[in-house]
């Protein structure tokens, strides 16, 4: 297996991944996603490839399929008053194939990641997972990553429901 910068030719690889990340979701909520849909498209992704604030790795078999995919994006803190102001490296998304799970390619991933983040000087590396991701939770959890903040909700439609 080879990590690598994603190239235009990896797009169907990462479609179909990204195909299988929102079946994920779409399974955990149904309410915000949208089954056999995608988060980005073909187009969006040979912009994403190539922005200077993005880094986007492929891990590749030796037929170089794509196995799983880092979507990153550098991020400043806001200059406040009352923060410190550093870089994140904060992870968009992750996925392995299915398939191929089980095989360390997200941990390689994440490692390649760590490395990135590194040499850009960056004091983090940040992601969010959905509720209900208890798998992709614990995943993260092994890698060391821990709670930073809770987002909460309040959906108005359920709450009619119940009133």
């Amino acid at each position: 297996m080879i990590i690598r910068n994603a190239q235009t030719k990896d797009i169907p690889g990462v479609l179909r991944l990204l195909r299988q990340v929102l079946e994920i979701h779409a399974a955990i909520r149904p309410d915000i996603f949208i089954s056999g849909t995608t988060k980005y498209t073909a187009e969006d992704l040979v912009a994403i490839f190539s922005a200077e604030d993005r880094l986007t790795f492929v891990a590749v078999d030796n037929a170089d399929t794509v196995l799983g995919y880092a979507f990153c994006v550098l991020q400043r803190q806001p200059d406040a008053a009352n923060l410190v102001p550093f870089t994140s490296l904060y992870i968009d998304d992750l996925c392995v194939d299915a398939a191929a799970r089980g095989r360390h390619i997200g941990t390689a991933l994440f490692e390649r990641v760590k490395t990135e983040a590194k040499a850009r000087s960056c004091y983090e590396i940040t992601l969010n997972v959905w509720e209900g991701n208890d798998a992709a939770k614990r995943f993260y959890e092994t890698l060391g990553m821990q709670p930073k903040e809770t987002r909460m909700e309040f959906i108005i439609d359920r709450q009619s429901d119940i009133l």
